[in-house]
């Protein structure tokens, strides 16, 4: 599942954000090991505060599986600004109708290796499916993007050779770097997805991404009770004693009132009542 993040909307989904920026870290600092900047764990350079627009690939769970970002070259753009050695003394591409597309990322320890929607092959499609068609969609003719020579085999495999490169491949980091150009058009498309089998549209509208979130936040925060039913008078009242208990002592006779009085709760709940006395004190 795919969204997209802009400057209109960053505000709604600054946690997927900050879960993106976390996997920039991951992927371009550690497995790469480029010169980037990490702070609390997060990649964040000086082209993220240029609004830029994020494409997020996003595993079943609301996780952040994949992302990309895209951002225009009429202004500061990696290319220009800090890739130039890749230009080899050429003029930066500057034109309207082309983005740039940088920080393209999957999260190869959260995916499998096979071909289910839940691998990495199928990750990188959707994301290429999507970025290209919020592109085409948005006006643009052609992409520019920066990658690494491993990249430029993946894009050739799954149906999305570039046309043509820039400049010359240059030394970055544990890897080297180079700059295609793909054309944003419904041909390119159309075999990326024969390719990877998906032909279902990849978006997600943005009131069922934040539904998404708020289930699985709200299964993070209060992990017995996934089925999201409302709490029961008797449930509440537990809760507010274990809640108030003061040591552990009073949390054990807590669970002894529960395992006498009710069977409404199952052995896991009752396991994490124990655990996180305030697991259920958001809802009473």
């Amino acid at each position: 599942m795919i969204i997209v993040v802009d400057g209109l909307n960053r505000h709604l989904f600054s946690e997927v954000l900050d879960d993106m920026f976390e996997l920039r870290a991951r992927v371009f600092g550690g497995r790469l090991g480029w010169d980037v900047n990490i702070q609390d764990g997060k990649e964040i350079d000086e082209f993220d505060h240029l609004d830029p627009a994020y494409v997020i690939g996003l595993d079943d769970g609301g996780n952040v599986v994949a992302a990309v970002r895209a951002l225009q070259t009429t202004g500061p753009h990696m290319l220009a600004d800090v890739f130039s050695a890749i230009l080899d003394g050429e003029a930066p591409i500057r034109s309207a109708t082309m983005w740039e597309s940088t920080r393209f990322c999957v999260d190869t320890q959260r995916l499998n290796r096979g071909k289910d929607k839940n691998s990495v092959s199928y990750a990188t499609c959707e994301l290429m499916i999507g970025s290209l068609e919020y592109a085409k969609n948005s006006g643009i003719q052609d992409i520019i993007t920066v990658i690494d020579p491993i990249m430029d085999r993946v894009l050739k495999r799954s149906n999305c050779a570039p046309y043509d490169y820039v400049g010359k491949t240059a030394p970055m980091g544990k890897v080297s770097a180079l700059a295609a150009l793909l054309d944003c058009t419904e041909e390119r498309i159309s075999g990326i997805r024969e390719f990877a089998g998906i032909h279902q549209d990849v978006f997600l509208e943005e009131e069922e991404a934040l539904e998404l979130f708020k289930a699985k936040k709200s299964a993070e925060i209060n992990p017995a009770n996934r089925d999201h039913k409302p709490l029961t008078e008797l449930e509440k009242y537990f809760v507010e004693q274990m809640s108030a208990a003061r040591n552990e002592a009073e949390r054990q006779d807590v669970l002894k009132l529960i395992e006498a009085l009710t069977d409404t709760f199952t052995t896991e709940q009752k396991t994490a009542l124990l655990q996180t006395p305030r697991a259920f004190a958001h809802e009473a």
